[in-house]
């Protein structure tokens, strides 16, 4: 069986080697082999008002000893031994990242990359990646605290199992505790077993859905704790706005995790709202975790 592989995108961006920094680390957590990606070709067709590629002044030489050898130093300054390859491929990024992903432990990039569209808050090829990539994706932005807790955003969907997972390995990896948060409010879309009207009620009986939330909490954590009996976890059930409230929890965290999409929302739409805040407004990394199909 051949070693894990964390993937990190290049492309010469101050973005981008943050994110080789973390790429590093993370692989030198598990063991794996660092592999350096950066795609050789047209941006993706769908990012209004980028510049056209121009092939010129685009030789693979350059990249191997511009872009990816400084990537490679920052990652071997970071973690010294860790096995590094560089790969140059032909291809938009995102479609390359996409595949690249396929058989990556982790893939990891920056938030913005060199698209040249500055009042994006967070590149298309996170986004994308976020939606339609495979296995774990980590967002580097922000100014992570290496002292702080791994926050994971519990959502009790599904979807968010493998987030779950995900979470208390990394915390398990970084040997950092672990804020399990779930945020409720009375517009929750938990099914109400109560009888009469479910809207009304729910909003009559907060008590009785803040006990139900608190059971789920419980009932999402209690599963992992006992394959991870070294993570010290902490419960958090907050009754507040969603997104307000894990931007707030994510001041303090050196790590956030979430899944694709939870309970609510549209089920068309293949990032929450969530997710979306996250991607666009956390002061540290994100994992968006995906089920796998």
């Amino acid at each position: 069986m051949s070693d894990p592989v964390v993937v990190v995108g290049v492309d010469g961006s101050a973005s981008s080697l943050d994110a080789v920094d973390v790429a590093a680390r993370e692989a030198l957590l598990r063991g794996a082999c660092l592999r350096l990606v950066h795609a050789f070709g047209h941006p993706s067709g769908h990012l209004p008002g980028a510049a056209p590629w121009n092939p010129a002044g685009h030789s693979l030489e350059p990249m191997l000893r511009g872009e990816l050898a400084r990537a490679e130093e920052r990652a071997r300054t970071v973690a010294p031994g860790l096995d590094v390859t560089r790969s140059v491929v032909a291809g938009d990024a995102v479609r390359v990242l996409e595949i690249e992903s396929r058989a990556a432990a982790l893939t990891v990039v920056g938030h913005r990359g060199l698209s040249g569209i500055p009042e994006l808050l967070v590149g298309s090829t996170a986004v994308h990646l976020a939606v339609h990539g495979h296995g774990p994706l980590m967002v580097v932005r922000g100014r992570p605290d290496p002292s702080g807790p791994v926050l994971l955003a519990v959502d009790g969907s599904p979807a968010g199992e493998a987030a779950v997972d995900f979470a208390f390995a990394e915390a398990a990896l970084r040997q950092a505790p672990l804020v399990a948060l779930h945020v409720w409010n009375t517009w929750s879309e938990r099914a109400y077993e109560g009888p009469g009207d479910p809207l009304n009620a729910v909003v009559a009986d907060a008590e009785r859905l803040r006990e139900a939330e608190q059971h789920l909490l419980d009932r999402t954590v209690a599963r992992r704790e006992a394959t991870h009996p070294q993570v010290v976890v902490e419960r958090r059930l907050v009754r507040s706005r969603i997104r307000p409230a894990l931007l707030d929890a994510a001041r303090e965290a050196q790590l956030v995790v979430a899944g694709t999409r939870g309970r609510g929302g549209f089920t068309g739409l293949l990032l929450g709202s969530v997710g979306q805040a996250l991607l666009h407004h956390a002061e540290c990394p994100v994992a968006v975790v995906r089920v796998q199909e």
